[in-house]
């Protein structure tokens, strides 16, 4: 135990003692909740990506392009191959994303600013619509995914819902310990430089363009992961997943929670989603307004997102 301690920072022992207590909490909270839960943290493994390559100064209008092929390539492996292992299935999600991320990084890695986040938009939206005409894939309605098993373990109906729930927690726990450490890594210091000045990572003998090739594919995998295990909890993908909504989705979770710490995805997703359910269910037709206000009260109060009260609260404590 001590080894284990002396390989993890504040941080990641922090995240490990979050993740006990969700885990803890699997069989005392409702299954409304623990359904919002799971989703929510489908959605921060998505929005890591994007704040990824924000800290790279580049943002994504087009991460839902590989949370839908994490999506589908899920569905597929389970309704076409006739896999039903969720392991499996969630790594044919990000092994289909992260071909098709290498493929596309070689050309969005030599643009930035507004060129990139119009690209990665566009890329999107042509996968919309490929699956939108698709009839074998269900067009406009998408297609149901079966159960899944978990390596050899088939939850009855009743179970289902939990087993989804402790495999989100087990990656979402995977995911932000595994973005700390590249953060916090010389690859990590290297992409903020990019941001900050590009010419002098070119001087130091490192090339901007690859650094940016890297991120964009590590956020692709995150993001197909976190497609993945939605298309896994709701047992049902449609093109809606790539449709540029999804991505400004992403945008506002990352913005809403921040961009300055790996937590900051996940606690912005679970208040964007206890939001927007809230508003839903309270003013049907005028909750896309409701979270509009938030998030101009949030750019004009809190510009660095939730996060930063937590950073402004532990400053007054040491004071």
């Amino acid at each position: 135990m001590n080894a284990l301690y002396r390989r993890l920072d504040v941080t990641e022992c922090g995240f490990l003692v979050v993740g006990l207590v969700l885990v803890a909490l699997a069989w005392v909270i409702p299954g409304w909740l623990m359904f919002l839960l799971t989703i929510s943290l489908a959605k921060a493994l998505v929005v890591l990506g994007v704040v990824l390559q924000m800290r790279a100064g580049l943002v994504s209008f087009g991460q839902a392009l590989f949370y839908s092929i994490g999506g589908y390539g899920a569905g597929m492996g389970a309704q076409m191959l006739g896999i039903n292992d969720a392991f499996l299935l969630l790594i044919i999600g990000v092994a289909c994303a992260v071909v098709v991320a290498m493929v596309c990084g070689l050309l969005l890695s030599k643009y930035r600013d507004i060129f990139f986040a119009m690209l990665t938009l566009a890329l999107s939206m042509i996968l919309y619509g490929v699956l939108v005409k698709s009839s074998f894939m269900g067009s406009t309605d998408g297609f149901n995914v079966p159960p899944a098993s978990y390596l050899g373990w088939v939850p009855t109906a009743a179970n289902k819902q939990l087993a989804n729930y402790l495999l989100a927690v087990g990656l979402g726990l995977i995911g932000a310990i595994a973005f700390h450490k590249l953060i916090i890594s010389s690859v990590g210091g290297m992409t903020e430089a990019v941001r900050e000045n590009e010419v002098r990572v070119d001087y130091l003998g490192l090339s901007p363009q690859s650094l940016v090739f890297i991120n964009y594919v590590s956020a692709a995998a995150i993001s197909a992961l976190g497609g993945g295990l939605t298309a896994l909890a709701t047992g049902h993908v449609d093109p809606d997943m790539a449709f540029w909504t999804t991505s400004g989705e992403f945008v506002f979770i990352a913005i809403l929670g921040g961009t300055g710490h790996v937590a900051a995805p996940f606690v912005g997703a679970l208040v964007f989603s206890a939001i927007r359910t809230y508003a839903i269910q309270e003013a049907p037709n005028t909750w896309q307004m409701t979270l509009g206000v938030v998030l101009l009260v949030l750019v004009l109060f809190l510009p660095k997102g939730l996060w930063s009260l937590g950073e402004k609260f532990s400053k007054g404590v040491k004071a």
